[in-house]
């Protein structure tokens, strides 16, 4: 397995577990509170679900499309 799909398989589970913390903190008395009031929530949680999103397309994308292994070497 090459560099880059390892390093997207890393970045694909950690993109995974932000989005979980993410989806955790929507459902916090704090956030549901906030939400109720203001529409939006806390940064914490909006940082947790987009850095999440961003990750996991990332390594995705690095997992499925990243160069394979070199030919004649």
């Amino acid at each position: 397995m090459s560099s880059q799909r390892t390093l997207g398989l890393v970045l694909l589970v950690v993109g995974v577990v932000l989005l979980l913390f993410g989806v955790n903190a929507t459902e916090s008395v704090t956030d549901t509170v906030k939400e109720g009031l203001t529409g939006r929530f806390t940064d914490k949680t909006m940082w947790y679900l987009i850095g999440g999103a961003a990750l996991g397309v990332a390594g995705l994308s690095l997992t499925l499309f990243g160069r394979g292994r070199a030919s004649g070497a």
